[in-house]
């Protein structure tokens, strides 16, 4: 094992203490289904009428069910497999992917054994992928803590996330073979997404749409998987699976985008995030393409984009760069992103026509809104 770049109290092989109430920045895990669901636009000025409110109620219940089972599925005997797989999972997360397999469930049967079992899955799937996407981004912090690579090495970090991708694996084969494709052919995408992310355009390749592209594969993949599996599990209507996976996929792309923007902001204490961590690690996001298109006939962002790249590229003072991110934060090419964003998250509403008017679509188009308002 490599040993840990900085000293950590984290960087202990005793397991974690399993009689402690786990806590998520200062939230136990068992409450925080609560607090999750109403960030998504769940609460209780949603729904009005009992059916609604026992829908929203559905919601919890599963959600902290789902939660149980992910601190008990990443649990292994191995001192050092334990605490390094848990590490993430209890720094938090908004449990995106879960609450979505949750909703669509509701257009079945809702929640029952496989249903949460699926959820499950698909969250320890994304959760596997972070620690693998810290190392290739050299990451140095994931919600709001030190990322596992920087605490422990690439090499816990890759094996980490592996052995996630693992236990995921195992879930989703008591599931059956259909899910077992579904979750092969969602991993094959993520793969994908990250290899054309690491790669980059071809010559003939537009930027933008390379970049949405790999949006698509990267996040809106598993987003769509979790939505789908919602559906296959809960006995709803087949000729329901589409249209939320063309949600699911729309609403992945959107969350990023609203990343992108994100990532330009004043710093934050809670995430621990540094402004413009994309643009510091050489990410192009969409509003520094959007500059770079821009730049070709506007001497104003042509001279943007060369103290942004200057600076990334050879060197500067913290100065230079946080003035050079703020002008990026402020030009017309963010307020450009964001709309980009809108028009994912409106057409990922839209693919929701086919379904009956029901509280689950009522909840997947606040959901949608819920994305694009965000701040963090």
């Amino acid at each position: 094992m490599r040993p840990c770049r900085r000293p950590s109290r984290r960087c202990s092989l005793l397991p974690l203490d399993r009689s402690a109430d786990p806590v998520t920045h200062g939230t136990p895990l068992a409450r925080r289904s609560k607090t999750l669901s109403a960030s998504l636009g769940l609460g209780e000025k949603l729904f009005a009428s009992s059916e609604e409110r026992r829908f929203a109620d559905a919601i919890e219940e599963g959600l902290a069910e789902v939660e149980a089972g992910l601190l008990r599925e990443v649990s292994f005997a191995d001192d050092m497999a334990d605490v390094a797989s848990r590490y993430l999972l209890e720094a938090g997360g908004k449990r995106i992917r879960p609450v979505l397999t949750l909703l669509t469930a509701q257009l079945g049967e809702g929640n029952n054994a496989a249903v949460i079992t699926a959820a499950q899955a698909i969250e320890i799937t994304h959760l596997a992928s972070l620690y693998h996407d810290d190392v290739m981004d050299e990451a140095e912090m994931r919600r709001g803590v030190p990322s596992a690579q920087s605490v422990w090495g690439n090499s816990v970090a890759i094996l980490t996330g592996d052995l996630l991708f693992a236990r995921a694996s195992k879930l989703v084969a008591s599931l059956g073979e259909g899910a077992i494709k579904l979750q092969a052919d969602t991993f094959e995408r993520l793969c994908l997404g990250q290899l054309h992310e690491t790669v980059g355009p071809r010559l003939d390749d537009d930027p933008i749409d390379h970049y949405l592209q790999v949006l698509a594969d990267k996040t809106g993949s598993l987003i769509s998987a979790a939505a789908q599996m919602g559906v296959i599990f809960s006995g709803a209507p087949q000729e329901y699976a589409e249209p939320v996976v063309v949600f699911g996929e729309k609403i992945g792309v959107a969350f990023q985008l609203i990343d992108d923007v994100i990532d330009l902001a004043e710093p934050e204490s809670e995430t621990g995030k540094a402004q413009g961590t994309d643009l510091r690690s050489g990410v192009a996001t969409l509003p520094l393409l959007y500059l770079r298109r821009a730049a070709q006939s506007d001497p104003g962002a042509a001279d943007l984009l060369d103290r942004i790249e200057r600076h990334v590229v050879a060197g500067g003072t913290e100065e230079e760069l946080a003035a050079a991110i703020a002008e990026l934060r402020a030009h017309p090419v963010t307020g450009e992103t964001l709309d980009e964003a809108r028009r994912w998250a409106d057409d990922a509403v839209a693919a929701l026509a086919p379904l009956p008017p029901s509280p689950v679509t009522k909840a997947l188009t606040k959901f949608a809104e819920a994305v694009v308002d965000r701040s963090k």
